[in-house]
């Protein structure tokens, strides 16, 4: 995944638009300096590679320690940085939360795929669409730096009908008549609903739906639901959603569902970095 050199820009300008204040009026702007990053706990980081086009683009070299996705323990270096003091000054907090902001995420992006493939290795958990607005792009990295994948990327690119759409057309009764006509219309797509009872996620399933998620359900509903639902051709897919976190994972994966769809990695305790900074 790539995120665009405008998106890195405008963290540099929403933070220092005209430069750094302090550093000029302490006439420290051109003083030779070094910065560390470290990691304070253990975890997934996220996000370092962009931390460093920042120092770069700045005009700082830099020397990365790790990538994302890597698993790192306290104590870890990550990124290196030289440079002018005021470089460095200026991206110092900004590359830092955005190190500590997403590798909070894939941290508990990571510990959700590996509680829930403890139980079912081949379970797939995917994150919603629920990102803070703005945010989509660097909560998608971290996502995926985590192990999960995307259940929605946007509106645009998939159909999920939500009981409220059902509202629209008359009830999931008239609804569920427009699913093969759906099918016909969007062939190179899954067509998923969402149930709030386990009557209507038969319902869906027996309809034709490809993928019934199932929001808020126990985990002894979603089991049955999966057995009910085991030998209808075709068999729908099973996703659980709805408060589903490390936690509960486990329970969820064990009902046989094919998916686990969470919110949860996007409001995660952001992760730890130690920052020095100091006289190169």
């Amino acid at each position: 995944m790539i995120i665009a050199d405008g998106l890195v820009d405008a963290w540099l300008v929403e933070d220092a638009p005209f430069g750094d204040l302090t550093s000029d009026a302490l006439g420290i702007a051109d003083a030779p300096a070094r910065m560390r990053f470290a990691a304070r706990a253990m975890g997934v980081v996220c996000c370092i590679e962009e931390a460093e086009r920042l120092l770069v683009r700045c005009g700082a070299r830099v020397r990365r320690e790790q990538a994302s996705g890597d698993a790192i323990s306290s104590g870890d270096p990550l990124l290196l940085a030289e440079g002018p003091a005021e470089t460095l000054l200026r991206t110092w907090k900004t590359a830092q939360t955005l190190i500590e902001q997403a590798s909070g995420m894939a941290s508990a992006a990571r510990r959700i795929v590996d509680a829930a493939r403890a139980v079912a290795p081949s379970i797939a958990v995917e994150c919603t669409r629920k990102t803070m607005p703005g945010g989509r792009a660097l909560s998608v990295r971290a996502v995926l730096a985590g192990g999960a994948g995307m259940h929605r990327l946007g509106l645009s690119e998939s159909i999920l009908i939500f009981p409220e759409h059902a509202a629209l057309q008359g009830g999931w009764s008239a609804l569920m008549q427009r699913i093969p006509a759906l099918k016909l219309a969007q062939p190179g797509r899954k067509i998923m609903a969402e149930a709030k009872t386990a009557a209507d996620a038969l319902a869906l399933a027996e309809a034709g739906v490809d993928v019934v998620q199932v929001d808020k359900m126990s985990p002894a509903v979603v089991r049955e639901l999966v057995e009910q639902t085991r030998l209808l051709v075709p068999r729908p897919l099973i996703a659980a959603a709805g408060g589903i976190d490390e936690h509960n994972a486990p329970a969820y994966a064990a009902t046989g569902c094919a998916v686990l769809v969470t919110s949860a990695p996007y409001w995660a305790r952001p992760a730890d970095v130690q920052v020095t900074i100091e006289p190169a």
